[in-house]
Formats: C-alpha cells, sequence, structure tokens
C-alpha cells in the first residue's frame, strides 16, 4: 500500500481550517508554532493515515499544501 506525506509551506498557511474541516481522516490540526504573519500553522498531526485523496491540497485557497506519494 503506498504511503503519503503531506508538506504543509508554514509561510503560506493562515489557518482558515478548511483543510481541517474536510480531510475525511481528520490528518491535519492546527499546530502551535507561529509563522511569519503571526498565524498557528496547520501540521499533519496523524501523517501515517494520509490516504492521498488530495483533498487539503485541493480546497487550500493559499496553495500551502503539498502532497507526495512515497514508495
Amino acid at each position: 500500500m503506498a504511503k503519503f506525506r503531506i508538506n504543509v509551506v508554514s509561510e503560506r498557511c493562515k489557518s482558515c481550517g478548511y483543510c481541517i474541516k474536510f480531510c475525511p481522516k481528520h490528518v491535519l490540526s492546527v499546530g502551535s508554532e507561529v509563522n511569519a504573519k503571526g498565524y498557528e500553522y496547520v501540521v499533519a498531526e496523524k501523517q501515517e493515515d494520509c490516504v492521498g485523496c488530495l483533498t487539503c491540497g485541493r480546497i487550500c485557497p493559499d496553495g500551502a499544501i503539498e502532497i507526495y506519494k512515497e514508495d
């Protein structure tokens, strides 16, 4: 089974929460660190649960989420 890796570009994230709300596997959450703009950015807390549906990357208005397939 393929594994997927989510990379959140912290400086683009404004913590709108769309990715968290629409992730079917509840992989993402708001982290505790703050980016240069003062937002607590999203992190992939349950990375191992990602099924690679790409919903988070598509819904992100700032293009802050990248999803990679790992072999």
